[in-house]
């Protein structure tokens, strides 16, 4: 079931770059909006024993999803199955905060406000004093100036259970490789939006991050 967690993961990650807030420079408007349509197959000591389907859409401010799985190849010849399951809702009262940077001031009032708080830091230091003041986990920002072999180093002196996560400079090129050094997940920028590009242009972008994630 290793192959259909990976490839979850990277979709929720994906889904949630998507939605990015485009600026519409002629209209001097904001939006936000996006789709991921992604298919997924699990595997089972190499062989195919079921697919699936996620479909997310993304508005100004409510999504739907739908997503569908079923047994196929090996496994049929076993036990059948399938499903379908679909939601909706409304995107509001954000409760995440992201930084660049570390300031305990901001750690402590975020946790006051009850929000999720993921600051930015570059040094182990850095790294144990956010934990201190309440940081849910570790941006290590810019991870084009932190390598792999860091990430590795980090993970064998921090906590098991923290979230060390890969930003800056991160896309399909080398997102297995952080993740195999033990970076828990990633922050995609550029590498999936950029002003201008097309929700036409950032699908193909998306699927080939899923894929890279799954490999």
């Amino acid at each position: 079931m290793s192959s259909y967690l990976h490839t979850r993961n990277a979709i929720l990650l994906s889904a949630v770059a998507l939605a990015a807030t485009v600026a519409d420079a002629q209209q001097g408007c904001g939006f936000a909006q996006g789709k991921l349509d992604a298919r997924y197959t699990v595997t089972l000591g190499g062989l195919q024993v079921g697919r699936g389907a996620w479909v997310i859409d993304i508005a100004d401010d409510h999504f739907t999803s739908s997503a569908s799985g079923a047994t196929s190849g090996l496994m049929r010849v076993f036990a059948s199955g399938q499903g379908q399951s679909v939601s909706r809702g409304t995107i509001s009262g954000g409760q995440l905060i992201v930084a660049p940077n570390f300031d305990a001031d901001v750690m402590r009032a975020s946790k006051a406000a009850g929000l999720v708080a993921l600051p930015g830091v570059m040094t182990p230091s850095e790294g144990f004093a956010a934990l201190k003041a309440g940081a849910d986990g570790l941006k290590l920002f810019p991870a084009e100036i932190i390598p792999p072999a860091v990430f590795k180093a980090w993970r064998a002196v921090f906590p098991p259970d923290c979230l060390l996560l890969a930003v800056g400079g991160v896309g399909v090129a080398n997102l297995k490789t952080y993740a195999d050094a033990g970076a828990s997940g990633y922050g995609i920028g550029s590498a999936l939006y950029k002003p201008g590009r097309s929700p036409a242009e950032i699908a193909p972008l998306a699927r080939a991050l899923v894929a890279a994630a799954n490999a």
